[in-house]
């Protein structure tokens, strides 16, 4: 019988996330694709946004606004982004910082490539202004990218279930505001998702040893010993 050495289960280990990134990003190529070869809304899209359109309120307006504002334009795509970097670098995180980084890069940049493949058009009921093209999402790909972040830097420890539903709930909530505003289709925030966790789990792989070895804080009962070794 063949024994696996731990080196090599560290690197079967390690290519799970790089598959299931490649997984995230091929199908949310595969929903673009679906949408292009329609021409038009799919049901799914057209029930949904009829269903957020009948609750349109000004106090629903006031948080689907505010996630507009930070969830995208030069709030969201660069003053967030460096803000979380410059607390990582603060907090002893330079490996953060910078992976935080380059996720945020990468993200956007494959959202636009996608904006530009597919051209999809917004729906016409829109609140807010917004640049060409509707799917994917950049603000719900921007979302779960930070989301991700999040997780690999401060959710990969015993107890922190917290930060995971943070970042789920944060995903779903800038969902819904980009629907409800009328800037994007359903099937656009499930492609933006796809795109943005897609990466940031794609990223993290290269930067896993030196995330693994930083300063994590004080560490809580139960908590292992970091392993260096483990990456």
């Amino acid at each position: 019988m063949t024994t696996v050495t731990p080196a090599e289960r560290r690197r079967i280990r390690g290519r799970w996330p790089l598959i299931t990134g490649g997984v995230g990003l091929a199908a949310a190529v595969l929903v673009g694709l679906l949408v292009a070869l329609r021409e038009s809304p799919t049901a799914l899209d057209e029930e949904f946004m009829d269903e957020l359109l009948e609750e349109r309120a000004p106090w629903l307006d006031v948080p689907a606004l505010f996630l507009d504002w930070f969830g995208g334009h030069i709030v969201g795509i660069v003053v967030v982004p460096i803000g979380l970097a410059v607390l990582l670098l603060v907090l002893r995180r330079p490996w953060g910082a910078l992976y935080s980084v380059v996720a945020a890069v990468l993200s956007a940049g494959v959202v636009q490539l996608l904006k530009n493949l597919f051209g999809r058009a917004r729906p016409e009921d829109i609140l807010v202004v917004a640049d060409f093209g509707s799917f994917p999402s950049g603000h719900v790909a921007n979302a779960a990218t930070l989301a991700v972040t999040f997780v690999v830097i401060f959710g990969l420890r015993p107890g922190r279930w917290w930060v995971w539903m943070l970042g789920a709930a944060y995903i779903v909530a800038m969902a819904l505001a980009r629907t409800y505003l009328g800037a994007h289709w359903i099937t656009d925030t499930i492609g933006g998702a796809l795109v943005g966790i897609a990466v940031a789990v794609m990223v993290a792989v290269p930067f896993a040893v030196k995330l693994g070895e930083e300063p994590r804080g004080r560490r809580g009962a139960g908590d292992p010993v970091p392993d260096a070794q483990a990456g």
